[in-house]
């Protein structure tokens, strides 16, 4: 942290204080692995726009054992196994019980309609420590229609007894949009009444399907609004809350927390206080299922294939990783902004908007300097 007074109270730092790349280890923390496409689902925000059929080339049992060989060298992140549906891929388990053996912390993101209790089971078996289903809708009615088939509604509540039945934590994710804002506080109680140990907000990212959804994109106003919503709710709901691709959220952590008295720290804030907003490239990516990374399944930009190279040296060598874990070279107002090290802004969605991964956030309210100023 730098010496001066403002950023010692706020947790942020301004961008000529920032340092390159060459003085951080840029520990790696969270990856998402799409280990298939495949899905049985049909969602109306999808990113990779996945339907229920065989995807070609998607990378073989031992490639991806090869892979979290390569992915324990760097450390021992979270790994996401995402999808599509990670049920529908015959090897599943193995992948699980293998990372999980390597020391890996190993979770997965099922869509819940396929969690039976033999599935609930096995991935206990495996190691699995958590997993995350998705709730879009507070009943079956808005559910369904986001995720475009009925019964996924019933089908995600089904899993998630399943799920409490083997004594599998699970948390809720909700991806917000016009559609269902206004049912976020009732997706939560939902989230509260069924046990859930989590409840993770992303903000909608229009790529994929969800193009068809940018009329359905919160704007920055209610984009501000819903997250210091968010905010509110934590010591209101026996949850743990997070939210993702919603990066402002860190910055108004910070602005909250002094307007409190409140110092950011792991007392106060947990996990809050030691992550920032955008992870893409610094603390997280995404793996494609033909083995193409990325800093995040948003943000398709190519960073390498782990069948042309090793996992570990694209972690560490990408030109694309190294340009965003230089925050001086963020553009606009994110590039000026204070909160630089503790937002970022969504790089995706400015490179949805833009064109340039290192544009300035879209839905951002915040001009830089007016905290610094007092507010």
């Amino acid at each position: 942290m730098p010496a001066n007074k403002c950023a010692k109270a706020s947790g942020a730092e301004h961008p000529t204080s920032a340092s390159t790349s060459h003085r951080h280890s840029w520990t790696l923390r969270l990856v998402a692995w799409e280990v298939t496409r495949t899905c049985n689902l049909s969602c109306v925000h999808c990113r990779a726009a996945a339907v229920d059929k065989p995807y070609a080339d998607e990378l073989s049992t031992e490639e991806c054992l090869r892979l979290l060989d390569d992915i324990a060298r760097v450390g021992s992140p979270i790994v996401i196994l995402t999808g599509g549906e990670p049920l529908l891929r015959p090897d599943i388990f193995q992948l699980a019980a293998y990372g999980h053996a390597k020391g890996l912390r190993m979770t997965m993101a099922p869509n819940g309609t396929l969690v039976t209790p033999e599935a609930a089971r096995r991935m206990k078996e495996a190691g699995i420590q958590r997993i995350s289903i998705s709730l879009d809708g507070a009943d079956a009615a808005s559910h369904d229609a986001f995720r475009g088939v009925p019964g996924a509604f019933e089908g995600a509540l089904r899993g998630i007894r399943n799920a409490k039945a083997a004594a599998l934590p699970f948390q809720i994710n909700t991806t917000i949009t016009g559609a269902n804002l206004r049912e976020l506080p009732k997706i939560q109680e939902v989230a509260v009444a069924l046990g859930a140990v989590a409840h993770h907000i992303f903000l909608l990212v229009p790529v994929g399907r969800g193009k068809n959804l940018e009329e359905q994109t919160i704007n920055a106003e209610q984009y501000e609004k819903t997250l210091h919503w968010f905010y509110d709710q934590r010591d209101k709901v026996p949850l743990q809350l997070k939210a993702t691709c919603a990066p402002h959220y860190y910055r108004i952590l910070r602005q909250r927390a002094r307007a409190e008295g409140r110092p950011v720290d792991q007392h106060s804030f947990g996990l809050d206080a030691m992550t920032r907003g955008c992870l893409g490239g610094t603390g997280f990516c995404f793996i494609s299922h033909v083995g193409t990374v990325q800093p995040c399944g948003y943000l398709e930009v190519d960073c390498g294939n782990v069948r042309r190279e090793p996992f570990q040296d694209i972690w560490k060598n990408s030109d694309v990783f190294q340009r965003l874990r230089n925050f001086k070279a963020l553009e606009g107002k994110c590039g000026r902004c204070e909160f630089v090290r503790v937002c970022g802004g969504c790089r995706a969605r400015a490179y949805e908007a833009t064109g340039n991964y290192m544009a300035e956030e879209p839905l951002c309210l915040y001009e830089p300097g007016t905290f610094s100023a007092g507010m």
